[in-house]
C-alpha cells in the first residue's frame, strides 16, 4: 500500500489513533512489534493554533516510531489548515490525518470529528484546506454515516478523494453506534470495490486477532487494517498479526525488549508490559508515564487468566512509582505460569 511516496508494503497493519493511549512510548513499542505505521493521539487544532504547551507536546516524534501519522481534529477550516502547517513544521510526520470519525459527545457534539458527518460541505471544505496547507500526504478517518438512516460512506469516499485525501480509513460503524454492536465491513468492501476509488482504503473495527486481520484482506479486499482497542495491554498483537500475514518474515523479537524468555510466553509478555512502562517514563516522567500505562495494565488479557486477581490489579493501578509497580508486576509472574 502506498500513500503519496510512503510505501507500507503488502497487507500492512497500523495502530489506530486513540486519546490517552497512543503516546510516544506505546507507538514506539507497537512499531517494534510489527505495526506498519502508528498514529498519534488526536490533536485539537484550536489548542495547536493557541500553542497550548500540553498539546504541542503531543507532536513529539522520534525516528524509531516512523512512519508516523499525526491526527488533528476541529471544525474551523482555517484553524485546521493552520494546525496542519504547525504539525508539518514541528513534527515532520509521514502523514497528516484528519479526524472525521470520533463519536464521543465532547467532540462530535460540538461539530468536530464524527459530528461533521452531519455537515458534509464543511467536512469537504476542511479536507481541501488542509490538503492545500501542507506538502505532507493528507489522509482521513471517518465512519459509515451519522446513523443507519444516513449511510453516506460510498459517496463521501469519492468526495474526499476529490478533495485530495490520499488514503481513507473507514470504521465500520455509524456515529450513533459508538463502539456497540458489530462493525459492518460490507460497506467498507463496497467502497473498496467502487471503480472510481483509486486511493487506499484502510478498514477499521473489531480487528482483534490474526484471523480477523487475514479475513479483512481476503474477504473485504482492503489495502490495510487498523487496530485500536485490541491493542490495550497487548502490543504483541502486532507481532501475532504480522507473523500470520507474513510468515516468511516474522518479527525479530530479540531486538524489541530485554527478556530472557521465549517470545509470546506469559513471562515474555510481562516483560513487554514492563518495557512499555519504561518507555512511557523515559519519554515523559515517572508519574505521568505510569498514568499512561494504567489503562493498558487494567485491560491486558495477560492477567485475565489469574483467579481472584481483583485486589492485586487495584494495587498495580494505584502504584505511583516504577519500583512499586514493577514489584507488583513481578509478583504476578508465578501466577501467570501456574495458570497457563
Amino acid at each position: 500500500m502506498v500513500i503519496g511516496k510512503l510505501d507500507l508494503g503488502e497487507k500492512p497493519v497500523v495502530l489506530a489513533p486513540m486519546e490517552d493511549v497512543t503516546d510516544i512510548g506505546f507507538r514506539t513499542l507497537c512499531r517494534k512489534m510489527g505495526a506498519s505505521m502508528v498514529y498519534s493521539e488526536f490533536v485539537s487544532c484550536d489548542a495547536l493554533t493557541r500553542y497550548v504547551k500540553s498539546t504541542l507536546q503531543k507532536l513529539t516524534v522520534n525516528d524509531e516510531e516512523r512512519p508516523v501519522a499525526i491526527q488533528i481534529y476541529g471544525k474551523d477550516p482555517g484553524a485546521m489548515a493552520e494546525a496542519a502547517h504547525i504539525v508539518e513544521e514541528t513534527s515532520h510526520p509521514d502523514v497528516i490525518d484528519i479526524n472525521f470519525g470520533c463519536p464521543v459527545k465532547k467532540i462530535a457534539g460540538k461539530g468536530a470529528g464524527a459530528g461533521l458527518l452531519q455537515n458534509v460541505p464543511l467536512m469537504l471544505d476542511i479536507a481541501r484546506r488542509v490538503v492545500a496547507a501542507t506538502k505532507t500526504p493528507v489522509t482521513a478517518k471517518t465512519r459509515l454515516g451519522w446513523d443507519m438512516n444516513q449511510i453516506i460512506i460510498s459517496t463521501l469516499a469519492e468526495q474526499l478523494q476529490d478533495c485530495g485525501i490520499q488514503a481513507l480509513t473507514i470504521h465500520g460503524r455509524t456515529r450513533s453506534q459508538m463502539y456497540k454492536g458489530d462493525a459492518n465491513w460490507d460497506f467498507i468492501r463496497e467502497v473498496k470495490e467502487n471503480p472510481h476509488i483509486t486511493i487506499p482504503i484502510i478498514g477499521n473495527g473489531d480487528i482483534d486477532s490474526p484471523e480477523k486481520a487475514q479475513n479483512a484482506f481476503e474477504t473485504f479486499h482492503v489495502d490495510a487494517v487498523m487496530v485500536g482497542r485490541a491493542t490495550f495491554g497487548r502490543p504483541w498483537i502486532f507481532k501475532e498479526m504480522h507473523d500470520a500475514l507474513h510468515p516468511e518474515n516474522p518479527v525479530d523479537t530479540t531486538a524489541i525488549i530485554p527478556s530472557q524468555y521465549e517470545p509470546m510466553t506469559p513471562d515474555w509478555k510481562l516483560d513487554v508490559l514492563k518495557e512499555q512502562v519504561r518507555l512511557s517514563i523515559e519519554r515523559i516522567d515517572e508519574y505521568r508515564g505510569i498514568l499512561h500505562s494504567r489503562r493498558h495494565i487494567a485491560a491486558s488479557p495477560l492477567f485475565k487468566c489469574i483467579p481472584d486477581f481483583r485486589q492485586h490489579r487495584i494495587a498495580m493501578l494505584r502504584a505511583t512509582t516504577k519500583d512499586e509497580l514493577f514489584r507488583l508486576m513481578e509478583e504476578t509472574r508465578p501466577l501467570l505460569n501456574d495458570s497457563k
